[in-house]
């Protein structure tokens, strides 16, 4: 056999369905790679013969390989910083008290707008290190903090240039409908048609996005003016995603189900009918635990309705200055686990195989199988749960990206 390397001496945790085992495990496995893509895996009693002087073997120790995290929803790019607010709420400030002060999400899209696309990607490179060290390999990045066609642009060109210098592959969603910015307040339609009418064929033309994404809230936009920036979206070509149900429930959940959208998140609001929706739909249900954690909510996502009805649970750190400022995929598998209850395969599942699928690369990533794109990570673990379990000390020796050793 001719391989490019091999990896024995590991355990694997495929995370394939099509493996009954728990986390789809192989003991005592081996794993081979030839031009990007897993070429053999198995049983090490049963890998082919080969030269071991005619490529590198390397020996896990014992370790697990698990697919390369994907984290499925952040707000990677943007300038500033909002700790200030986080003080100012912990010694008893409301929320209308720091937005009138000119904090909130107006203080970051000011931020944005004043800030150079250099600031932004060397800001936004801190950030894809420090993921990637915790053995993140594919990671979405949404604007929403520009709410001007220019700044939309600006936040989207710096996402797809990272994606173009880091070993780590970037996904971008459209977000222009995150907020409503201070020179529409009194006219939110107007801000839409800006959205579908100038901001979108922006976006499009310059091929800056794969999805598209708004935020459905009674302190965002309602559901129609929702369903009309999916809907054009679709039509041009995009993916679509929906933050929903976050603090209510109007229903974006199922309007968005039966648009085809590849995930909803947040949904701590969700219904049992919005639940049979994903569920019909193949729609993925997103969790986002930071922000949960962060906020101090209490209201939980039906975590028992979606296991009842088999709707795929994805995980994802929703990283970002206002409600989640937290840059650790890691750490959102023990929150996962500890904050809405689900098991340690559960969570890892969410960061991987049906992270994919909410992205729509689940033919490539998000699994170890034979034919599969070669992104794995090789841990210092003796059971796949302990990722889930303890957080503070990395235990993440080796990452292979497109095939190539990228961090060791």
């Amino acid at each position: 056999m001719s391989w490019d390397h091999v990896w024995i001496d590991v355990n694997i945790a495929t995370m394939d369905p099509d493996n009954s085992a728990a986390y789809g495990a192989i003991t005592d496995a081996a794993i081979a790679v030839k031009d990007g893509k897993i070429a053999w895996l198995g049983p090490r009693k049963e890998l082919p013969d080969f030269d071991v002087f005619d490529m590198p073997v390397y020996r896990g120790r014992g370790g697990w390989i698990t697919p390369g995290l994907i984290d499925a929803h952040t707000h990677l790019v943007f300038a500033g910083n909002r700790a200030n607010e986080f003080e100012m709420r912990l010694e008893g400030a409301s929320y209308e008290d720091i937005a009138r002060a000119g904090g909130g999400i107006i203080s970051t899209v000011n931020a944005c707008r004043e800030a150079e696309e250099a600031e932004l990607f060397d800001l936004g490179r801190q950030r894809l290190n420090a993921l990637a060290k915790e053995g993140v390999t594919t990671v979405e990045i949404k604007s929403g903090y520009g709410l001007n066609t220019e700044t939309e642009v600006k936040l989207l060109k710096v996402a797809r240039e990272l994606g173009r210098n880091h070993h780590v592959d970037v996904k971008t969603t459209f977000l222009g409908a995150h907020a409503i910015p201070p020179e529409y307040k009194h006219d939110t339609e107007a801000y839409v048609d800006l959205v579908i009418n100038e901001m979108l064929p922006a976006v499009i033309e310059q091929n800056l996005a794969d999805a598209a994404d708004v935020f459905c809230e009674n302190i965002a936009f309602n559901l129609d003016q929702t369903e009309r920036v999916l809907t054009a979206a679709k039509t041009a070509g995009l993916e679509i995603k929906l933050h929903a149900e976050q603090l209510s429930n109007m229903g974006g959940s199922t309007m968005a189900a039966k648009l085809g959208a590849k995930s909803v998140d947040h949904i701590e609001y969700l219904d049992e009918a919005g639940v049979k929706a994903l569920a019909e739909s193949g729609t993925c249900a997103t969790l986002l635990p930071g922000a949960f954690y962060f906020l101090r909510e209490t209201k939980m996502p039906p975590i028992e309705l979606l296991r009842q009805y088999n709707v795929p649970i994805v995980v994802a750190s929703d990283f970002n200055p206002g409600s989640s400022p937290i840059c650790s995929t890691l750490l959102m598998l023990n929150m996962a686990c500890t904050l809405f209850k689900l098991t340690p395969e559960e969570a890892l599942k969410g960061i991987t195989v049906n992270a994919a699928k909410a992205l729509g690369i689940e033919q490539n990533v998000g699994m170890l199988a034979q034919g599969m794109q070669a992104d794995f990570c090789l841990w210092d673990i003796a059971t796949p749960a302990q990722l889930a379990y303890a957080y503070g000390v990395n235990p993440c020796k080796d990452v292979v990206k497109n095939g190539v050793l990228v961090h060791q």
